[in-house]
């Protein structure tokens, strides 16, 4: 059994702290950022990736150490220094708070895991191994990237057009749902979508 609900956040314009600007802090940064939080990075250095996206206005970077008022107002966390003495720090302060923390690879210190995503459009697959094994979520992935090209973004936002026109129609939940579920059965029969 595992620990872990798996759900999808919406945090746009939520903020999200990231406590540590190296590679791993780098990405779990971009990739709030991507989702439209407002993220906070805390960190004395920064990668040059991290900083061009602070350039760009995409996060905050506030170049020094973690300190207890960078948690105000956070709908989550993640601490990624690879320094555990900090990173137990942030996570002790941020439940004390209640706000929701990721400890990279130490799931045992974790509220919630990020798992490996696959993004295709508004197409998303998510892969855990509950922290276990984040190589295996990567390559499950992977092999998954080979099932789901490209085209499968184009496809759902066709299908998901399709479902606003038929709600506009009047027809019923069951004759939308018979519709939807015909129209993915015949693109998957013939092959990809989009293809």
């Amino acid at each position: 059994m595992s620990r872990y609900f798996p759900a999808f956040l919406d945090l746009r314009g939520r903020r999200c702290l990231v406590v540590g600007g190296g590679a791993v802090g780098t990405h779990k940064a971009e990739a709030l950022a991507q989702c439209g939080a407002r993220v906070i990075v805390v960190s004395p250095t920064a990668t040059p990736s991290l900083a061009a996206l602070a350039v760009a206005g995409r996060l905050v970077h506030r170049q020094r150490p973690f300190v207890e008022r960078d948690l105000r107002g956070c709908a989550l966390v993640v601490a990624a220094t690879g320094i555990g003495a900090v990173d137990g720090a942030v996570a002790a302060l941020a439940r004390r708070r209640r706000v929701p923390v990721n400890v990279v690879d130490r799931p045992a210190q974790c509220d919630f895991i990020v798992p490996s995503v696959l993004r295709r459009g508004p197409l998303q697959i998510a892969v855990s191994t509950g922290g276990r094994s984040p190589a295996l979520a990567r390559e499950i992935r992977r092999a998954l990237e080979a099932l789901f090209p490209p085209s499968y973004g184009e496809f759902v936002e066709r299908v998901g057009e399709a479902r606003i026109r038929a709600r506009a129609g009047g027809a019923t939940v069951a004759a939308r749902a018979a519709a939807a579920e015909q129209v993915v059965k015949t693109a998957l029969s013939v092959g990809r979508p989009g293809d």
